[in-house]
């Protein structure tokens, strides 16, 4: 499976937990990044685990291997792009879900989620492993 591919937070969480179907998938992937949006979504759930101290230094040790993809203003304009076609649509998503699928469609990403809320965004490619 060839591909450039920006990982959503459900996507880390599960090749965190080590799930061999997205470690299998991305084994074979081009290129694989971490949206900057995911990792602060990472942080918090760690913060709120029963083990924040070792979930912290799994994503700190994550983040040091991987390349992570920050937002800039061409992020935002794009952000707004989607935030008004889901408005239009009627069919709002949450605010950091907007911010990843700017960034994936900025530098023409297919975003790996299992959110199927994603689906509503326009020239958006996703897949769910």
């Amino acid at each position: 499976m060839n591909g450039r591919y920006l990982l959503d937070t459900n996507a880390i969480i599960a090749f965190l937990a080590r799930e061999a179907g997205i470690e299998n998938n991305l084994a074979t992937a081009d290129e694989v990044f971490l949206p900057v949006t995911a990792i602060g979504e990472l942080h918090y759930g760690a913060r709120k685990s029963g083990k924040p101290g070792e979930n912290l230094a799994r994503i700190d040790e994550l983040v040091l291997s991987s390349v992570v993809l920050a937002c800039d203003s061409e992020t935002a304009r794009r952000y707004g792009e989607i935030k008004n076609g889901l408005r239009m649509k009627g069919r709002p998503l949450p605010e950091n879900d907007i911010g990843i699928a700017a960034i994936a469609r900025q530098h023409g990403l297919t975003l790996v989620t299992r959110d199927m809320h994603f689906r509503q965004v326009d020239d958006l490619n996703t897949v769910a492993w």
